[in-house]
């Protein structure tokens, strides 16, 4: 009996410059599939605009009511077995895509760049078509899946962005003074961290550590993590900074610090003797300047502006927000988490009761 299906296959050596050649197929391969993936999703987000569209004009032009998306629903899953998407409830959002939407060209070169559960989440979350252009165009800059995107829509990012107070304009070049600004936010959204409003300060950049997937997320797009408590020896006296940051578009360092308290100007000058250590011990000739950003708990705009007047450093304020603490007579009022345990044990076993 030959056992020569078991015997691992030789493989003659490979060529002078095969790896090389198999490393540039693979990834001409694995662009065509992304093209393909894309073609793909284009053409099928235009056939739903034109569907909705047609649904449109035949209801305005000739008075069709809502039982023809019914109808055509059941018509086109018959006609179309194998194809999801026809049914009524889509159908419908076709025809609100449509509204929406009514430039094609715009819909061609720029939201069909967008799969249709975007689409969807443009449309259910957000009342009109600037604030849907706006986050259009980030989730197609940044590759937001959906859930990043609806993420970002209810934190209100829009409203956020380039909101913090800053001395951008007097302390660094043009090209770099909108792209900075744009960088920042106010407020910062940390309700992911789990932490209520009388956490310290170690215990949010701790927390900020641990999470620091969401973290970044919540910074923005360009921003990469270097250290937590970044130890600088100044004259041989050791200093610590909360948290050190590179930006990868700004191509420079960004030193945060945090404040469990109020704004006061005097955090700018500590903010400030770090931003020239790391400018004079570990910034590189290529990087632009440090920034820095300092996050406190709330924050007099006016106090911050005319703490940032005299700074010749690139410096921005903003609060950042944590979960507010329940009053008292909700917390008694909410179930607690043993009681909602044995709520869904109850259920569970009631349903099993119920389908045997």
């Amino acid at each position: 009996m030959s056992h020569d299906k078991d015997k691992p296959v030789q493989l003659t050596p490979s060529p002078e410059g095969y790896a090389d050649w198999l490393a540039g197929l693979k990834a001409r391969i694995h662009t065509a599939q992304q093209h393909a993936t894309l073609a793909v999703n284009r053409e099928l987000v235009l056939l739903y605009w034109h569907i909705g569209r047609d649904i449109l004009d035949r209801q305005l032009a000739q008075g069709w009511g809502a039982k023809v998306i019914e109808r055509l629903a059941q018509d086109l899953r018959t006609s179309f077995p194998d194809i999801k998407g026809f049914s009524p409830r889509n159908l419908k959002y076709m025809r609100t895509f449509a509204e929406a939407w009514p430039d094609v060209e715009f819909v061609q070169a720029v939201l069909a760049q967008l799969p249709w559960y975007h689409q969807l989440a443009l449309l259910d979350k957000l009342p009109g078509p600037e604030t849907r252009r706006w986050y259009a165009a980030k989730a197609i800059e940044h590759n937001w899946s959906r859930n990043v995107l609806v993420m970002q829509i209810e934190s209100r990012l829009l409203e956020r962005s380039g909101n913090a107070v800053t001395n951008f304009s007097l302390t660094l070049p043009k090209p770099q003074t909108d792209l900075a600004r744009e960088s920042l936010k106010d407020p910062y959204r940390f309700d992911f961290l789990g932490l209520t409003e009388d956490a310290q300060e170690r215990e949010v950049e701790k927390a900020l550590v641990k999470h620091v997937t969401e973290f970044l997320l919540e910074l923005g797009a360009g921003f990469a993590f270097v250290g937590r408590q970044v130890l600088l020896d100044v004259g041989g006296d050791e200093f610590f900074i909360d948290l050190l940051f590179y930006h990868l578009k700004l191509r420079c360092y960004v030193v945060i610090e945090l404040k469990a308290g109020n704004f006061k100007p005097e955090h700018l000058g500590q903010l400030g003797f770090y931003m020239t250590a790391i400018d004079r011990q570990v910034k590189s000739e290529q990087d632009s300047p440090t920034i820095g950003l300092l996050l406190c708990k709330s924050k007099n705009k006016i106090v911050a502006e005319y703490a940032l007047g005299d700074k010749s450093q690139p410096m921005g304020i903003a609060e950042y927000k944590l979960l507010e603490s329940l009053p008292l007579e909700l917390q008694t009022s909410l179930p607690s988490i043993e009681q909602l345990e044995r709520e869904l044990a109850d259920c569970y076993t009631s349903t099993e009761e119920n389908t045997k």
